[in-house]
């Protein structure tokens, strides 16, 4: 690291559980999220901060204005643009440092697959059942840390499934794609801007212990959090030994 980079992570540096070891490991990482909405701006901007050396970001939507009371990634001069280019020039203006491919499509099949091979850990921003289930077929394939976020009205949730411990579970033993439950969305059941911002921070937050190697993640346990009581509740989750994407 140079003076700057010893300056900027500083207080990074500080923490005994990360220091200059765990720095260089985030400098030298590369984060795929996926989605630059609601979840992914907050985690975005904290990777980038925090001095994750390669982000992608990949959204195929445009920003809305419906977007802007709680996608902090984006302002009000970026409505209809790109989310994948809007994102990477606020990154960019947050750190420069930090090196940050946009990807303005909805990544599936073998380019999904691409990516997450890539990658040293994936964030799953999205607001789907179809991305969710892709997402983390690929990342069982591929043994890849999924750090998974949902968030709609007051409710969120977040968990890791971390695929190279042999017993973790993955994404589809807590939602099985062929039971899954009914799909609800900001667009027709609201949501509690800062609602996306918590659960999206503590994304990044996990994101950042897997990559610098400091702390216990979330694997095999699910966060809930309820914000009209402001509650937490933590939920011990076991590998189905049937599942169809990971019991093989």
């Amino acid at each position: 690291m140079n003076d700057n980079q010893l300056l900027r992570y500083s207080r990074h540096i500080l923490l005994q559980e990360i220091g200059i070891n765990g720095q260089e490991k985030l400098l030298a990482a590369h984060a795929l999220v996926i989605g630059a909405g609601g979840l992914g701006s907050p985690a975005a901007m904290y990777l980038a901060s925090g001095g994750v050396g390669r982000i992608t970001l990949a959204d195929g939507d445009s920003v809305d204005l419906t977007n802007l009371q709680r996608q902090i990634l984006h302002t009000t001069a970026a409505v209809g643009r790109a989310k994948a280019y809007s994102g990477k020039d606020t990154l960019a203006e947050l750190n420069p440092e930090v090196e940050v491919v946009a990807i303005s499509e909805r990544v599936e099949g073998a380019r999904l697959e691409q990516l997450v091979v890539g990658a040293d850990v994936v964030l799953d921003c999205s607001d789907n059942f179809a991305t969710r289930h892709a997402v983390n077929r690929a990342c069982v394939k591929y043994r890849k840390p999924l750090v998974s976020g949902a968030g709609v009205r007051f409710d969120g949730q977040v968990s890791v499934f971390d695929l190279r411990h042999t017993d973790a579970p993955c994404y589809n033993c807590l939602f099985p794609e062929d039971t899954e439950p009914e799909e609800t969305r900001c667009a027709t059941m609201g949501v509690f801007a800062p609602l996306t911002g918590i659960i999206g921070t503590v994304q990044a937050a996990e994101a950042l212990k897997l990559l610098a190697q400091a702390g216990e993640s979330l694997n095999g346990r699910l966060l809930l959090l309820e914000c009209l009581g402001m509650e937490w509740r933590s939920i011990r989750l076991s590998k189905d030994p049937a599942c169809k994407v990971c019991s093989a």
